[in-house]
């Protein structure tokens, strides 16, 4: 328990300290922001900031922050320490500037702003990864909160071939629909208070569970193998580099967040609320994956639920209703299917505004915006269809799913390195590109080695990792010197 409290402690005097200084590196100013100067009733919308912070938050917080913890712990305690550590100068840090820079930029999407601060060629590969990551999103937030609704709510099978089962998709995906193409205000912006409710009341429910019901969580310091679980075997075993930081993803850094992040940009009041919204949320979620790393750790070492990877999903029910009964465990259930569906909606919708904007489609008319919709949800369907019916089918996805996010992460530490060099901010640069130095690291190297990859034994996989990262780190280096170069050039020749 004294490492998950210390893991704790970094996590919420780190985020004060550093989120504090990402403020002061990036520098929020007074200036109207693209809600006031592009107000249009439809995504450029100005919400108060709590509003606009809860969204955020419903929008990042998918069930990455819970089903990759849960598989994460059986790495051990060590799953404490990292997560924050990732989370502060990682994530939220990311989170940050993605969505300060769209917000400065005039409330522009990450295409545009890989497009800004890279070159076409990067943009490209930047549109097709993110519209496939979005997509596979989308799918995977139906398919978790469906089986969890349809399993652990209504007491289904969740089979295939139950009506029920595909009842409760298509409910959801009416939902994810109508969220995608309304505007912002109207649904997303009333909507989710109560859904926020409902994610407190889960989150802190089994966070006080845990001290009040003494759950037993090993410590850092201790021998991982001499309880019920043997954590340290399966440290050994299992590479946890790369695999925990593929595996936990959401809770240390997701690339996903950046594209959620930029459409938040589009309604945010003040400049100034930028670290409460981007910033802290991402903190908000690292707790969230902090506090079910270590329900799950003492459900497995008490022995209520297997310590089996592959069970993750049931592992949240038995939790919930071992923590906070069969009454409270049904509500916590209802937060942790709130997550997936409040991200899997806008994920859709910021897919929906970076087609349109990299295909300049007007979005002010419903009918234009229904239209591609309807596109995007068609490859939706296919995907969760081919998801549910293969028998492998949903361990395919997520494994995708989880390499695609953090990959598409990569796209942002670049685009925040090359701004900070044309701004003037080059002493900062290592704020960005020591997490992207790693995380390509981390997802080269797991891609050259996994099976849904490259297959290549660890040894080639952790060099070809290590060559991929140092050149990115060098070309990034003298790329963002050379785009510093020609704007100073620039602005020599106008002021002469």
């Amino acid at each position: 328990m004294i490492t998950f409290i210390i893991g704790l402690v970094i996590l919420f005097v780190g985020a004060a300290l550093y989120g504090k200084f990402c403020e002061k590196v990036f520098g929020p100013d007074d200036r109207k922001t693209p809600a006031y100067t592009k107000e249009d009733g439809v995504d450029y919308v100005p919400m108060r900031g709590w509003k606009n912070s809860l969204i955020n938050l419903l929008n990042i917080a998918g069930t990455g922050p819970i089903l990759g913890p849960i598989q994460g712990i059986l790495f051990g305690p060590i799953a404490f320490i990292t997560i924050p550590i990732g989370n502060i100068i990682g994530g939220a840090m990311h989170d940050y500037f993605s969505g300060m820079i769209c917000l400065r930029d005039g409330g522009t999407q990450m295409p545009d702003m890989i497009r800004r601060y890279s070159n076409k060629g990067v943009y490209t590969v930047y549109q097709i990864f993110c519209s496939l990551l979005l997509l596979l999103v989308g799918a995977v937030f139906i398919y978790t909160p469906g089986d969890i609704a349809a399993t652990q709510v209504f007491g289904f099978d969740g089979a295939v071939t139950s009506v029920s089962t595909w009842v409760i998709y298509g409910v959801i995906f009416v939902y994810y629909l109508v969220a995608t193409v309304f505007p912002i205000d109207k649904i997303i912006g009333r909507i989710y208070p109560i859904f926020g409710a409902i994610l407190l009341f889960s989150a802190i429910g089994v966070f006080i569970g845990i001290f009040a019901l003494g759950f037993p969580l090993n410590e850092i310091w201790e021998d991982w193998n001499a309880g019920a679980v043997a954590y340290g075997d399966y440290f050994s075993a299992n590479h946890f580099v790369p695999i925990f930081f593929i595996t936990v993803a959401c809770g240390i850094l997701s690339g996903f967040h950046s594209t959620q992040t930029a459409i938040i940009s589009r309604t945010m009041k003040s400049e100034r609320q930028g670290r409460m919204t981007f910033y802290n949320m991402m903190i908000a979620e690292g707790f969230i994956a902090m506090v079910w790393a270590a329900g799950a750790m003492g459900a497995y070492n008490l022995g209520i639920q297997a310590a089996d990877a592959s069970l993750a999903t049931s592992t949240i029910g038995i939790v919930c209703k071992y923590i906070l009964g069969p009454v409270g465990g049904v509500i916590a259930l209802l937060g942790v299917i709130v997550l997936p569906i409040t991200s899997g909606d806008t994920a859709l919708r910021a897919l929906r505004l970076a087609v349109a904007d990299g295909l300049h489609i007007d979005q002010k008319s419903v009918k234009k915006r229904l239209g591609l919709a309807a596109v995007i949800f068609v490859f939706v369907a296919v995907i969760l269809i081919f998801a549910k019916s293969n028998a492998d089918g949903f361990n395919i996805l997520w494994r995708y799913f989880a390499w695609s996010n953090q990959s598409l992460s990569l796209f942002a530490f670049l685009a925040i390195t090359v701004w900070m060099f044309e701004t003037g901010r080059t002493k900062f640069i290592w704020m960005p590109l020591i997490p992207g130095a790693w995380y390509m690291f981390v997802a080269v190297t797991y891609i050259a080695n996994a099976q849904i990859g490259f297959n290549i034994p660890w040894t080639g996989a952790y060099a070809i990792g290590i060559a991929v990262a140092a050149a990115y780190v060098a070309v990034l280096l003298w790329y963002g010197r050379k785009r510093s170069a020609i704007k100073a050039r620039l602005a020599a020749g106008k002021a002469a």
